[in-house]
């Protein structure tokens, strides 16, 4: 998944922080954060074990995998996140605003515990509000394009963006048939983390 699922599914402002610096810190430092940021960083690994192994999300990847082989996970993480943008059943299009308002206020009241890198790039996330503009074709293909940027052996013009809009339909279905299930799986890992507490 990506960073507006990953916003999405979670339940306190520390596990906002820790859902997002997963990426961008080394295993070993995890147990350096407060108690709720690490419950963020334990909940994302859980999301993207669970993503992993749903078969929605292997139809998902038949899409991409074609033209970015191994890296056909990250694009459909990037693809979600639009249909998580527009699911509407989920937040009214004021709600998703709000949401996205509010990780930016959580993310930037942490800064402390956020590494350099991600500084940087949540300028960038908020300036543009990457967050509710996943909801657009174009906030989407900002993304693809970002993923292709950064893939180390892919080239940067491959028309991944065009096999999303040519498959919007296939990636709906495979997120009508995922989505509910990691719900209901980061409800279960959130009521454990608790017991922990």
């Amino acid at each position: 998944m990506n960073y507006l699922a990953h916003s999405y599914l979670t339940f306190t402002d520390g596990q906002i922080v820790g859902q997002f610096l997963e990426d961008f810190i080394k295993n070993r430092d995890r147990f350096s954060f407060p108690k709720g940021i690490q419950d963020g960083i334990t909940l994302h690994r859980a999301i993207d074990t669970f993503t992993d192994s749903h078969p929605a999300i292997h139809e998902a990847k038949k899409v991409f995998a074609p033209l970015v082989r191994l890296y056909a996970g990250a694009f459909v993480d990037v693809s979600m996140d639009y249909f998580v943008a527009n699911d509407l059943s989920l937040h009214s299009l004021a709600e998703w605003k709000a949401h996205s308002l509010r990780v930016y206020r959580v993310l930037n009241s942490h800064e402390e515990w956020l590494p350099e890198n991600f500084k940087k790039m949540l300028v960038k996330m908020e300036h543009d509000d990457w967050l509710y503009n996943y909801r657009e074709d174009w906030g989407i293909k900002f993304s693809i394009q970002n993923v292709l940027n950064k893939a180390k052996y892919l080239e940067k013009d491959i028309p991944v963006f065009e096999a999303f809009l040519n498959n919007k339909k296939i990636l709906q279905e495979c997120y009508d048939d995922f989505f509910p299930d990691l719900i209901a799986h980061t409800k279960e890992i959130n009521a454990l983390l608790q017991l922990e507490n």
